[in-house]
C-alpha cells in the first residue's frame, strides 16, 4: 500500500515557492528544496515530480495565493482609481523602507527563464494578461463609469501602460531605486489616470498662517536625491 504523507502539501509547496522566489530556479538546488521543505527526496519526487515540475507548480501557487487574491481584495476595498494608485504607492513606500526587495516572483521568472522556456513563458503571459485585463482595465472602466477617472482615457492602452510601469517598478526594486525614481513612478501613474468629475482626491494640505509660522520652530529641511 502507498505510504501516507506526513506533511501538509500546501505548506511545503509554499516553502518551495519562497525558496525559488528568493534565489531563482537555477540558484535553488534540489538539496536546498529538501532542506527548506523539510521532506526527503523520495517524498519530493513522489509528490511533486522533479525540480522543474515543482517549480511550475509554485508559479501556479503564487498566482493562486498571491496575485489573484491581492487584485480581488484591492478591487473590493478601494475605489477604482485608489485601487490602482494605492498599489503603486504601497510598493514604492515599501521600497523606501527597505522592503519589497525580492520583486515579483513571476517577473523574476520572466527575466530568468521565459526567453528559453515556452511553457514558463506561457504562464508568465497568462499572469500579465490577468493583471492587465482583470485588474487595471476593469478598474479603469469602473472608474470611468463612476466619474472618478476621466472618460478621455482609453482603457486598453492605459491598462497596458500601467502593467508596463508595474513590471518596470518590480525590476527596479531589485536594485535599490532612489526616492526620486520612486516618486516619478507614482507621478506617472497619476498622470495615466486623470481624475473625472467625481474623483475622490486627498484633501489639500493646509498651511499655517504667518503669525503662527513665526512662533514655530524652524522646519526640518529634507533633501531629496
Amino acid at each position: 500500500m502507498p505510504r501516507k504523507k506526513r506533511f501538509d502539501t500546501d505548506v511545503v509547496m509554499e516553502k518551495a515557492m519562497i525558496a525559488f522566489w528568493d534565489h531563482g530556479y537555477r540558484g535553488t538546488s534540489l538539496q536546498d528544496l529538501v532542506e527548506c521543505m523539510g521532506i526527503n527526496r523520495a517524498s519530493l519526487y513522489d509528490t511533486f515530480g522533479d525540480k522543474y515540475a515543482l517549480f511550475i507548480e509554485t508559479l501556479h501557487t503564487y498566482n493562486r495565493t498571491f496575485v489573484k487574491p491581492l487584485m480581488e481584495e484591492r478591487s473590493k476595498q478601494y475605489t477604482p482609481r485608489q485601487a490602482i494608485t494605492g498599489l503603486f504607492k504601497e510598493i514604492c513606500d515599501g521600497l523606501e523602507k527597505g522592503e519589497e526587495r525580492n520583486g515579483c516572483f513571476i517577473i523574476n521568472t520572466a527575466l530568468e527563464l521565459s526567453p528559453h522556456d515556452e511553457k514558463i513563458s506561457d504562464i508568465v503571459k497568462q499572469t500579465f494578461s490577468y493583471v492587465e485585463k482583470n485588474f487595471f482595465r476593469k478598474m479603469v472602466k469602473r472608474g470611468q463609469a463612476s466619474g472618478e477617472i476621466s472618460k478621455s482615457v482609453d482603457p486598453s492602452t492605459t491598462s497596458r501602460a500601467l502593467l508596463n510601469v508595474l513590471i518596470g517598478l518590480r525590476v527596479l526594486s531589485r536594485n535599490h531605486p532612489e526616492k526620486a525614481v520612486l516618486n516619478s513612478v507614482k507621478l506617472q501613474v497619476e498622470a495615466l489616470l486623470p481624475p473625472g468629475d467625481h474623483a475622490v482626491l486627498p484633501p489639500p494640505v493646509s498651511r499655517p498662517c504667518r503669525s503662527r509660522r513665526r512662533s514655530m520652530s524652524p522646519p526640518t529641511v529634507t533633501h531629496v536625491a
